[in-house]
């Protein structure tokens, strides 16, 4: 039986952030995979959904922007997605070098069923509105701070 030293402690899996940001993020999808399962949708496919939901017609690259996914990445969703007929991509005029992202009508409609998944995630998490904006809020700020170490 090994010996417990001081040393150790910050290699024990129970001491690291990572672990807990990663187990956690496994038991979110747990949630989310029923209720996305109901709307067709994969979890990366319902996060593509929600920026187009927010602000239609955007380019391919603002919405890697927002998801922090590389065109490699989003390219096979956006294909599934318009497979679906929920999104529809098209060459902008000005520029054709640059893919513009729309909702179809059926991926307009598909917003109202989709209305039902926060709420969810909510009771699932038998937290209030204000400790999740809080843990979201701590969670992006550190996601931040990271990134600008690694210069994304």
């Amino acid at each position: 039986m090994a010996r417990k030293h001081a040393a150790d402690l910050p290699l024990r899996l129970d001491n690291q952030l990572c672990f807990a940001v990663y187990s956690t993020a496994h038991a979110f999808n747990r949630v989310y995979k029923p209720l996305l399962d109901r709307l067709g949708l994969t979890y990366p496919q319902y996060l593509v959904m929600l920026v187009l939901w927010e602000r239609d017609g955007v380019p391919l690259k603002d919405i890697g922007e927002r998801l922090h996914l590389d065109s490699g990445t989003l390219t096979p969703l956006l294909k599934r997605l318009e497979a679906a007929e929920l999104i529809k991509r098209t060459r902008s005029t000005e520029d054709e070098r640059q893919v513009r992202i729309a909702l179809t009508p059926k991926g307009e409609a598909l917003r109202e069923k989709a209305r039902t998944v926060p709420q969810a995630i909510l009771a699932a998490s038998a937290c209030s509105v204000g400790e999740l904006v809080a843990m979201k809020n701590e969670i992006v700020a550190l996601r931040d701070r990271l990134n600008a170490v690694v210069g994304e």
